[in-house]
């Protein structure tokens, strides 16, 4: 009868092989961190491929002093709201990109772009971009992005109900009436279906 130490030294004998070519078939078939970057950069590309603009003057709302495309940026290389408009958790302002933001990736990417070139001008030249206000509410009208960003889940309020689907737009321009009426109906619309009060009360809104 063979001892317990022979039958152990047995059995590592036959499974240690067994593991090396375990481990040896995982290796060959696990992606490497190279081919998950990869597939992962396919998967954004071929999410949404923002189109040629040709004619900027049939597009809708104000041109910028920088042609910035919201449907190559947000849409097609799905950058997040945030990264550009840093305050919308914490401000009643969201914050618009400075030229320091922007260079954060076309210091390098972007070359030979004309719309590129021209934001690495206003660095060389000292100058704040002047970014044209597109949602313009009245003076004496109060709309704290804090407010509604940080709202109960069920409350919360995300950047396409009021902006539209910016992520589409080649172009920003005001998608809702930013009026009275609509954001009293909003309100009004979330109280109902959740049964919780929000407040309609003239100081939240007006100064």
């Amino acid at each position: 009868m063979p001892k317990q130490g022979d039958v152990t030294r047995r059995l590592l004998w036959i499974a240690g092989p067994l593991a090396v070519v375990a481990a040896f078939a995982f290796v060959m078939t696990a992606p490497t961190s190279k081919a998950l970057a990869t597939q992962q950069t396919a998967a954004v590309d071929t999410a949404y491929e923002a189109p040629e603009i040709t004619d900027t003057a049939s597009l809708a709302g104000p041109r910028q002093p920088i042609f910035f495309r919201h449907d190559v940026h947000a849409g097609q290389y799905q950058i997040d709201c945030q990264y550009c408009h840093v305050n919308v958790e914490v401000s009643a302002k969201p914050g618009i990109p400075t030229v320091s933001s922007c260079l954060n990736c076309h210091l390098i990417v972007g070359t030979g772009i004309a719309e590129v070139d021209s934001v690495r001008a206003y660095e060389r030249d000292g100058r704040p971009i002047e970014w044209v206000e597109v949602h313009d509410l009245a003076q004496f009208v109060h709309f704290p992005h804090q407010v509604h960003v940080n709202a109960e889940e069920e409350f919360e309020v995300v950047c396409e109900d009021c902006h539209g689907q910016v992520d589409r737009m080649a172009q920003i321009y005001q998608f809702a009436p930013l009026k009275m009426g609509w954001c009293l109906d909003c309100h009004k619309q979330k109280s109902e279906e959740f049964g919780k009060p929000v407040s309609t009360d003239c100081s939240v809104c007006h100064y």
